[in-house]
Protein backbone atom coordinates (compact mmCIF):
# COMPACT_ATOMS: atom_id res chain seq x y z
CA UNK A 1 0.00 0.00 0.00
CA UNK A 2 1.22 3.26 -0.97
CA UNK A 3 1.71 6.42 1.77
CA UNK A 4 -1.17 8.10 -0.57
CA UNK A 5 -3.60 5.31 -0.19
CA UNK A 6 -3.03 4.62 3.63
CA UNK A 7 -3.30 8.31 3.78
CA UNK A 8 -6.74 8.73 1.78
CA UNK A 9 -7.96 5.89 3.83
CA UNK A 10 -7.15 7.36 7.13
CA UNK A 11 -8.92 10.54 6.25
CA UNK A 12 -11.46 8.47 4.70
CA UNK A 13 -10.92 10.09 1.22
CA UNK A 14 -11.14 8.15 -2.16
CA UNK A 15 -8.93 5.46 -2.69
CA UNK A 16 -6.08 6.27 -5.37
CA UNK A 17 -8.33 6.02 -8.51
CA UNK A 18 -5.53 4.04 -10.96
CA UNK A 19 -4.35 1.13 -9.48
CA UNK A 20 -1.85 -0.16 -12.14
CA UNK A 21 -0.73 1.05 -16.08
CA UNK A 22 1.33 -1.79 -17.39
CA UNK A 23 2.26 -3.09 -20.78
CA UNK A 24 0.96 -6.65 -22.21
CA UNK A 25 2.94 -6.94 -25.89
CA UNK A 26 1.53 -4.34 -27.68
CA UNK A 27 -1.02 -3.39 -25.34
CA UNK A 28 -1.30 -0.74 -22.75
CA UNK A 29 -3.69 -1.28 -20.00
CA UNK A 30 -4.63 0.82 -17.65
CA UNK A 31 -5.96 -0.63 -14.44
CA UNK A 32 -8.70 2.27 -12.67
CA UNK A 33 -10.44 1.23 -9.29
CA UNK A 34 -12.72 2.22 -6.59
CA UNK A 35 -15.54 5.45 -7.25
CA UNK A 36 -14.47 7.34 -10.40
CA UNK A 37 -15.92 10.46 -10.12
CA UNK A 38 -15.65 14.88 -10.12
CA UNK A 39 -12.83 14.09 -7.14
CA UNK A 40 -10.41 11.93 -9.00
CA UNK A 41 -11.25 12.53 -12.42
CA UNK A 42 -7.95 14.48 -13.17
CA UNK A 43 -5.99 11.79 -12.08
CA UNK A 44 -7.91 9.44 -13.86
CA UNK A 45 -7.52 11.77 -17.17
CA UNK A 46 -3.84 12.26 -16.72
CA UNK A 47 -3.10 8.47 -16.89
CA UNK A 48 -5.61 8.19 -19.52
CA UNK A 49 -3.65 10.45 -22.18
CA UNK A 50 -0.33 9.83 -20.81
CA UNK A 51 -1.79 5.77 -21.82
CA UNK A 52 -3.05 7.15 -25.43
CA UNK A 53 0.81 8.88 -25.58
CA UNK A 54 2.27 6.14 -25.96
CA UNK A 55 -0.01 5.37 -28.86
CA UNK A 56 -0.43 1.14 -28.26
CA UNK A 57 -2.40 -0.85 -30.31
CA UNK A 58 -4.53 -1.33 -28.14
CA UNK A 59 -5.76 1.06 -24.89
CA UNK A 60 -7.75 -1.78 -22.20
CA UNK A 61 -9.03 0.34 -19.62
CA UNK A 62 -9.91 -2.36 -16.87
CA UNK A 63 -12.50 -1.31 -15.03
CA UNK A 64 -13.22 -4.44 -12.79
CA UNK A 65 -12.18 -3.04 -9.61
CA UNK A 66 -14.34 0.41 -9.99
CA UNK A 67 -17.60 0.13 -8.03
CA UNK A 68 -18.81 4.03 -9.21
CA UNK A 69 -18.44 5.96 -11.75
CA UNK A 70 -20.42 9.12 -12.22
CA UNK A 71 -20.73 11.10 -15.40
CA UNK A 72 -17.86 13.22 -14.94
CA UNK A 73 -15.58 9.83 -14.96
CA UNK A 74 -17.75 8.81 -18.39
CA UNK A 75 -16.79 12.14 -19.67
CA UNK A 76 -13.15 11.27 -19.02
CA UNK A 77 -13.22 8.08 -21.02
CA UNK A 78 -14.71 9.73 -24.25
CA UNK A 79 -12.73 12.68 -23.90
CA UNK A 80 -9.66 9.87 -23.60
CA UNK A 81 -11.19 7.78 -26.59
CA UNK A 82 -11.34 10.77 -28.71
CA UNK A 83 -7.45 11.42 -28.88
CA UNK A 84 -6.81 7.78 -29.93
CA UNK A 85 -6.27 7.31 -34.05
CA UNK A 86 -8.27 4.26 -33.95
CA UNK A 87 -11.28 4.18 -31.91
CA UNK A 88 -11.80 0.64 -32.12
CA UNK A 89 -8.19 0.56 -30.23
CA UNK A 90 -9.49 2.08 -27.10
CA UNK A 91 -11.33 -0.76 -25.09
CA UNK A 92 -13.27 -0.86 -21.77
CA UNK A 93 -12.51 -4.48 -19.50
CA UNK A 94 -14.55 -5.95 -17.11
CA UNK A 95 -17.04 -3.68 -15.35
CA UNK A 96 -19.05 -4.86 -12.82
CA UNK A 97 -22.70 -4.52 -12.70
CA UNK A 98 -22.77 -0.67 -11.50
CA UNK A 99 -20.31 0.38 -13.83
CA UNK A 100 -22.09 -1.62 -16.73
CA UNK A 101 -25.28 0.25 -15.40
CA UNK A 102 -23.86 3.64 -15.79
CA UNK A 103 -22.26 2.57 -19.32
CA UNK A 104 -25.98 1.40 -20.54
CA UNK A 105 -28.36 4.46 -18.80
CA UNK A 106 -25.64 6.75 -20.97
CA UNK A 107 -25.63 4.78 -23.91
CA UNK A 108 -22.18 4.44 -23.85
CA UNK A 109 -22.33 1.11 -24.37
CA UNK A 110 -23.35 1.19 -27.94
CA UNK A 111 -20.03 3.32 -28.69
CA UNK A 112 -17.48 2.08 -27.00
CA UNK A 113 -16.18 -1.62 -27.57
CA UNK A 114 -16.74 -3.35 -23.81
CA UNK A 115 -15.43 -6.74 -23.18
CA UNK A 116 -15.89 -8.81 -20.60
CA UNK A 117 -12.17 -10.02 -19.41
CA UNK A 118 -8.69 -7.89 -19.89
CA UNK A 119 -7.35 -10.93 -21.87
CA UNK A 120 -10.79 -10.51 -24.25
CA UNK A 121 -10.40 -6.46 -24.72
CA UNK A 122 -6.23 -7.70 -25.28
CA UNK A 123 -7.25 -10.07 -28.13
CA UNK A 124 -10.67 -8.44 -29.43
CA UNK A 125 -10.50 -7.29 -33.19
CA UNK A 126 -6.88 -8.64 -33.53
Amino acid sequence: MSDHESMSDADGLHEAPVREVMENGTAVVVRLAGELDLYNADAVREALLAAVERAPQRLVVDLEAVRFIDSTALGVLIEARSKVTDRGSFVLAAPGLETRRALEVSGLDRHFTVERTVADAIAAGL
